[in-house]
C-alpha cells in the first residue's frame, strides 16, 4: 500500500516537472515579441495588456468548461488567503513594467538571460522567509547563476560599469521571486482561479497607472497582439506554473523554470537576429552548469 502511494507521488512529481518546462517554454515567448512589440507600445500599456490577456483568455477557456465539460473539483480560493492574493497582485503589476523597462535598453538574448535571477530570488526568499529546505547542490547552482548573471551585466569591460538596463531587470527578478513564493501559498487551490485574479488585478492596477500619467493605447493590431501575447506568456505559463508547485515547492519548481531564459535566448537571436559577444556566451555556459546543479538540487 506504501509502494502505490510512493509511486503516485512519484508519477505526479514527474507530470509537475512537464508542468514546470512548459510553463517555461510558454513564458520564453514574451522577450522577443515583447521587444517588438515596445516600438509601438509603452512599457507600461503593454504590461497591462498582457496581463489583461492572461486574466481574459482563463476567463474565457473556465465559462465555456463550465458550460460543456463537468463541474472543476478543484478548491476555490477564500479569505484567509487574502494577504498573499493582495501581495501577487502589486507584485505582479511592478515586476513586468521593471522587465519593460529594462527590455527597452537591453537585448532581449541578455534579458532573457538575466530573468534567471529569479531562481535564485525564488529560492532565498523561499528558504529564508518561507523556511523550504536549500541543498548544497542547488545554493552551488544559485551562485553560479548569480555569478553569470553579473557578467551579463556588464556594460563596459574596462570600467566594470553595471548596465541601467539590466538592473532593472534583475529587480523584476526579486520581484517575481518574492511573488513566486506568496504564489506557493496558494498552489492547492484553482490555478485557473489564481491566473484569472493575477490578470485582471495586475492588468487593470498598470492600466491605472498608464491613463493616471497620460499614456495613450495604441493601434488595435498591437492591442491583440499582446493580449495574445499574455494569454500564452503569463496566462498559461502561470497555470502550468501553479500546478508544478504543488508537488515540487517553491524553489524546485524555479530550477526547473530554469529553462525559459536558454529558449528565450535561442528565440531572441532567431527573432531578432540579435549579435552576441563573448561575454555573454561565457556568462550563457556558466548559466548552463547552475541550471544543472539547480535542477539536481
Amino acid at each position: 500500500m506504501e509502494i502505490n502511494k510512493l509511486d503516485k507521488l512519484h508519477k505526479k512529481q514527474n507530470s509537475a516537472i512537464i508542468y514546470a518546462i512548459l510553463a517555461a517554454a510558454f513564458y520564453a515567448l514574451s522577450s522577443p515579441i515583447s521587444k517588438i512589440l515596445l516600438v509601438n507600445i509603452s512599457e507600461i500599456i503593454l504590461a497591462s495588456l498582457l496581463y489583461l490577456g492572461a486574466g481574459l483568455g482563463m476567463f474565457i477557456i473556465v465559462s465555456f468548461q463550465k458550460k460543456f465539460l463537468k463541474a472543476s473539483s478543484e478548491v476555490s480560493l477564500d479569505r484567509s488567503e487574502l494577504k498573499y492574493i493582495i501581495a501577487m497582485v502589486v507584485l505582479d503589476i511592478l515586476a513586468p513594467i521593471l522587465l519593460l523597462i529594462g527590455l527597452k535598453t537591453t537585448a532581449a538574448s541578455n534579458v532573457s538571460l538575466l530573468n534567471n535571477f529569479e531562481i535564485v530570488a525564488t529560492t532565498l526568499i523561499a528558504g529564508l522567509i518561507f523556511k523550504e529546505k536549500v541543498s548544497k547542490k542547488l545554493g552551488l547552482g544559485i551562485i553560479l547563476v548569480t555569478f553569470s548573471t553579473i557578467l551579463i551585466s556588464i556594460q563596459d569591460k574596462g570600467s566594470l560599469s553595471f548596465s541601467v538596463g539590466s538592473l532593472f531587470v534583475l529587480l523584476a527578478c526579486i520581484s517575481w521571486g518574492l511573488e513566486n513564493n506568496c504564489t506557493r501559498m496558494l498552489s492547492n487551490k484553482d490555478p485557473k482561479q489564481i491566473v484569472i485574479i493575477k490578470g485582471f488585478g495586475s492588468g487593470l492596477g498598470a492600466l491605472i497607472i498608464a491613463l493616471s500619467i497620460g499614456e495613450s493605447f495604441p493601434e488595435l493590431k498591437y492591442i491583440l497582439i499582446a493580449l495574445l501575447l499574455g494569454l500564452i506568456s503569463y496566462g498559461l505559463s502561470v497555470y502550468m506554473y501553479v500546478l508544478a508547485q504543488r508537488y515540487l515547492g517553491a524553489s524546485k519548481t524555479s530550477a526547473y523554470y530554469a529553462v525559459a531564459p536558454f529558449i528565450g535566448v535561442g528565440m531572441s537571436i532567431v527573432i531578432l537576429n540579435e549579435v552576441t559577444g563573448l561575454i555573454f556566451w561565457v556568462a550563457l555556459f556558466i548559466m548552463l552548469i547552475g541550471s544543472y546543479f539547480t535542477n539536481k538540487g
